[in-house]
């Protein structure tokens, strides 16, 4: 009798799961979801924006005339951390970049948010600014300093798509 009643017990078991097993795949099957949907969270950085350009030491840059496919996806403003302004974006081809300003030394401001780029020979003359290339293994990076203030666009996007960044820059 043992025997038999750990048989029961088993296959009861094996019964139970094929049974939960089944109605999970049927609910699964009538609950409506789109794998074409965008699962990109945006944000609006407009209030943002406003505050860094009153607090800010220096003119806060964002971009104007990107195309509906770049997508805000991070934005803030720590006037603490040397007046920092910082703003990502998932440009088209689905890569990162990111807009990013500080007082602090330029070294250690592009070491930060490049994660360790080094600086290259290489310019780019861009809407007319000199434009000083970095070279990273996580980002590559766009640098420029003046009035007191290092702008870095950077990212894991070509140097087609920084540079589009940088163009779009006001």
């Amino acid at each position: 009798m043992a025997g038999m009643r750990g048989t029961k017990t088993i296959r009861d078991m094996v019964l139970s799961l094929a049974v939960i097993g089944a109605v999970v795949a049927v609910i699964y099957m009538f609950i409506p979801h789109d794998e074409s949907q965008n699962p990109v969270k945006t944000v609006n950085y407009e209030i943002e924006l406003k505050t860094a350009k009153r607090a800010a030491a220096y003119p806060v840059l964002a971009p104007e005339g990107l195309g509906k496919d770049w997508k805000a996806t991070s934005v803030r403003f720590n006037g603490a951390e040397r007046d920092h302004w910082h703003l990502g974006f998932h440009a088209p081809d689905g890569q990162y970049v990111a807009v990013e300003q500080s007082t602090e030394k330029t070294p250690v401001f592009v070491d930060q948010v490049t994660r360790g780029a080094e600086e290259t020979s290489r310019t780019e003359k861009i809407s007319g600014t000199t434009w000083t290339r970095w070279k990273g293994e996580t980002y590559d990076a766009l640098v420029r300093t003046e009035k007191g203030a290092t702008t870095v666009v950077t990212g894991s996007a070509s140097l087609d798509r920084l540079t589009e960044m940088a163009a779009a820059l006001k």
